[in-house]
């Protein structure tokens, strides 16, 4: 995956006015996302992720993961991007769709089978919901 074709994916989903936008928010929605997972499902996901986004996934890394859920999530986002709730909704839902549009589908799997079902719909599938 390349870092340019990922950062426009998120500007054009994220309707951010720049690139340095995406960029900043996608270091920050993955960075929070992090030490929700197993530190080996991190560096598979990693892998998968053009650098630096690959560094923001690794410098969060821990090793026991944190369990919380996706609205815990969102108030994090907000927190690390500065923003309000509904914001942070946005941000995370912009990056981890584009995420989940150019990763294989296996690791995908793997990432949604370490959080609970309300995550499926920030990554753009809702179907996964319960």
């Amino acid at each position: 995956m390349k870092y340019d074709e990922f950062l426009k994916d998120v500007q054009e989903l994220g309707q951010y006015a720049d690139r340095d936008t995406a960029d900043q928010v996608s270091r920050a929605v993955l960075a929070t996302l992090t030490p929700r997972m197993t530190p080996e499902n991190a560096e598979h996901l990693a892998a998968q992720l053009p650098e630096p986004l690959s560094d923001a996934v690794r410098e969060s890394e821990i090793e026991e993961p944190e369990s919380f859920g996706v609205e815990e999530y969102l108030r994090r986002v907000a927190a690390a991007t500065e923003s309000r709730p509904t914001t942070a909704e946005l941000d995370a839902s912009s990056v981890l769709t584009a995420v989940a549009h150019r990763i294989s589908g296996g690791e995908l799997n793997n990432v949604l089978s370490q959080l609970p079902s309300g995550y499926a719909t920030l990554f753009g599938k809702p179907e996964l919901s319960n």
